[in-house]
């Protein structure tokens, strides 16, 4: 290793009783799909057609108001789902137990949508679903810092991302297999998520952390929901860099809604439209992310493929806006696409890159994860004031500023091999001793002061 590395984070090497690369790349992927089916397909459709059917006229405030709660209690569970299996020593190993406990409760809070008839009981299991849901979230994204070599790092986030795209689209042809709003999509997208993920635990080598840690006390409880932006600077602008693009990709969860009012699809026609542009999204997706996330290896450069991903992603927006053709929308999306799939494919592997410490990887990727997670019920909650100020057209055109706020946002953060290079413009990383080190140097410097962000 090299001797500017000595404070980054280890080499993972196969004899560390790691899984080999051969299967933690499809188990991750398959956790990715389980995730995502149980999550983003009631986003994009599921919860659409049930709140319409409770509330008719109703159901775009429905829907913000059971998204915005969802949003809030993702929001708490997150990093302490994070920091709960950073913590969680048992043979069966740290992350194995959250993967298939969060997947198998937040199918049957799923399954539980079935029964409801009103709106509060909607809210309620459906922060039941984000609740569960966040410990294998969490423990799937630490599972890249725990076992996946740094060199090799933009490769597997590459599949990965192509995993959390493809998810949507497995949900939807499941979906699109029984009647709209039927109780039989919710029941098929719970099953899949249940063996998706046990196949991934399966697959899995897990051992238990060596590390010893103190009980999990309230005060760190507490401190789990923090972390210091004017300590660890370049963490801090990692998760605004990923909100603020993630916001730009939150306007899919709005696509139904978008077509039915806008060109008037019908709700028997609604789930084979969404799923023809999520087919389409997806083959973009799918080839922007593996080929962005070699490219990013090969190039040893991670910040010009996130640029680019937030401007594709803000111009797709504001041709959208406007579009009253139906052939501007499939073009939208198909950019929309290319630009999640290169955002996705970089995006993990740099916030692994700038972790202030491996053995809290979970907790940190957790409050990570808050930034990929919030934008997708926070757009819906506020999207009926920026509907009614302006339509479709203000919502898309706030969304498309937030993804340019995003891409200027990653020239503050380091670039591969440059972490500890003095620059007036890029913030530094620290960790450990929470003193970086220079590159080609082994003596710690001390941290130049950085405001807060």
């Amino acid at each position: 290793m090299a001797t500017g590395h000595l404070l980054t984070t280890p080499v993972v090497r196969p004899s560390d009783g790691v899984t080999p690369l051969r299967r933690i790349v499809p188990a991750i992927m398959l956790s990715q799909f389980g995730f995502h089916v149980a999550l983003t397909t009631p986003l994009q459709l599921l919860l659409a057609l049930h709140l319409k059917g409770i509330t008719g006229g109703e159901a775009t405030t429905a829907f913000g108001i059971v998204t915005g709660f969802g949003a809030f209690v993702s929001l708490v569970f997150t990093p302490i789902a994070g920091r709960v299996s950073d913590r969680t020593r048992v043979r069966f190993g740290r992350r194995r137990p959250w993967l298939i406990t969060g997947s198998l409760l937040a199918a049957l809070a799923l399954i539980g949508v079935t029964f409801t008839t009103q709106v509060w009981q909607v809210v309620l299991l459906w922060c039941g679903v984000q609740a569960v849901a966040s410990f294998q979230d969490a423990a799937n994204s630490a599972l890249v810092a725990d076992q996946v070599a740094e060199h090799r790092r933009g490769g597997v986030s590459g599949f990965v991302g192509l995993a959390t795209a493809m998810g949507p689209l497995i949900g939807l042809s499941l979906a699109n297999a029984f009647p709209g709003g039927s109780a039989g999509q919710w029941w098929a997208i719970a099953l899949f998520a249940i063996g998706a993920s046990t196949v991934a635990v399966l697959l899995l080598r897990d051992p238990p952390s060596s590390t010893p840690k103190p009980p999990l006390s309230l005060r760190a409880v507490a401190s789990t929901f923090w972390f210091s932006p004017r300590t660890h600077p370049a963490f801090g602008w990692a998760w605004l860099v990923r909100f603020l693009i993630m916001c730009a990709f939150a306007s899919s969860t709005f696509s139904t809604f978008f077509l039915m009012e806008r060109f008037g699809v019908s709700e028997k026609e609604i789930g084979g439209v969404v799923l023809k542009l999520a087919v389409l999204s997806i083959g973009c997706v799918a080839v922007s992310s593996v080929v962005a996330g070699y490219l990013s290896d090969m190039l040893r450069r991670q910040k010009p493929f996130v640029v680019f991903a937030g401007v594709l992603a803000a111009a797709a927006l504001i041709l959208m806006a406007g579009a009253r053709d139906m052939a501007l929308i499939y073009a939208g999306v198909a950019a929309i696409g290319v630009a999640l799939g290169t955002f996705l494919a970089v995006d993990l592997a740099v916030c692994v890159r700038l972790l202030p410490s491996k053995d809290d990887a979970g907790k940190d990727l957790a409050i990570i994860n808050i930034a990929s997670s919030l934008p997708q019920s926070f757009v819906p909650f506020a999207a009926p004031a920026l509907l009614m100020l302006g339509g479709y057209q203000a919502l898309f055109t706030t969304l498309a500023a937030m993804g340019v706020l995003g891409a200027l946002a990653t020239f503050k953060l380091p670039e591969i091999g440059r972490e500890y290079e003095p620059s007036r413009w890029v913030v530094p990383i620290a960790r450990g001793d929470r003193l970086p080190v220079r590159k080609h140097h082994t003596e710690p410097v001390p941290v130049p002061h950085t405001p807060e962000i």
